[in-house]
């Protein structure tokens, strides 16, 4: 099985690499979700070669993209599924527990708060803000909601590392000023909107309308 690898170093290898392309940072999550899927069904090792067909990718690619967090070991019977899921994990820093605070309790919001996924993977949805009086102070999920006003104290009281902004396009960027200003450093934003935000932070937006827009280029003829 040629050019595959065997997973074959101590934890202290495993590094963060600030220079690797976003985009091969936004993949690992595949990777991981793969292997995820491989360890379910029993699956003990797999190649760079069958890791690509899943994922619809080269073997070259994944080779790369994994290059630029170490060495992954030597040619031979291909990835142990387990641990290089487990270290994949690790330099994505899912192997602790984040927390999170939602701004917006509209029906999106209450969606998010309701989403089972969150917690099994570690992030763990523990504060809600909103401006209406009339939402602020009921309980949603389980979770309190909390005047936006609140969210700085709110941060620093409960831990909070990430921000999800479910708000209207227009209340958007002062949402995510009051984020940064609070010390968060990522947010996940649904607002239809690009907010400005300093370079330090990251920003990852969900908006199924873009994608929906790009996705009838392909059926208009």
């Amino acid at each position: 099985m040629a050019n595959s690898y065997t997973t074959d170093r101590s934890d202290d290898e495993i590094r963060s690499n600030t220079d690797a392309p976003e985009v091969v940072v936004h993949r690992l999550p595949l990777y991981v979700r793969v292997l995820a899927q491989l360890d379910v069904t029993g699956a003990e090792m797999v190649s760079s070669e069958q890791l690509g067909t899943q994922l619809q990718m080269t073997p070259a690619q994944i080779r790369k993209d994994l290059s630029y967090f170490g060495r992954f070991g030597k040619q031979g019977r291909g990835y142990n599924v387990k641990r290089l899921s487990q270290e994949l994990r690790s330099i994505l820093g899912l192997n602790r527990q984040w927390n999170a605070g939602l701004v917006g309790v509209g029906r999106l919001g209450r969606a998010i708060i309701a989403y089972p996924g969150f917690r099994p993977e570690g992030f763990h949805m523990v504060a809600a803000f909103d401006e209406d009086p009339s939402v602020v102070g009921s309980s949603v999920g389980g979770i309190d909601v909390r005047p936006i006003a609140q969210i700085k104290e709110t941060v620093a009281e409960l831990g909070i590392h990430i921000g999800i902004v479910a708000v209207p396009a227009p209340n958007a960027q002062s949402v995510c000023d009051a984020l940064v200003e609070s010390g968060i450093k990522a947010i996940l934003n649904y607002a239809p909107v690009a907010p400005q935000v300093p370079l330090e932070v990251k920003v990852r937006g969900v908006d199924p309308v873009l994608a929906l827009q790009s996705m009838t280029y392909f059926l208009k003829s």
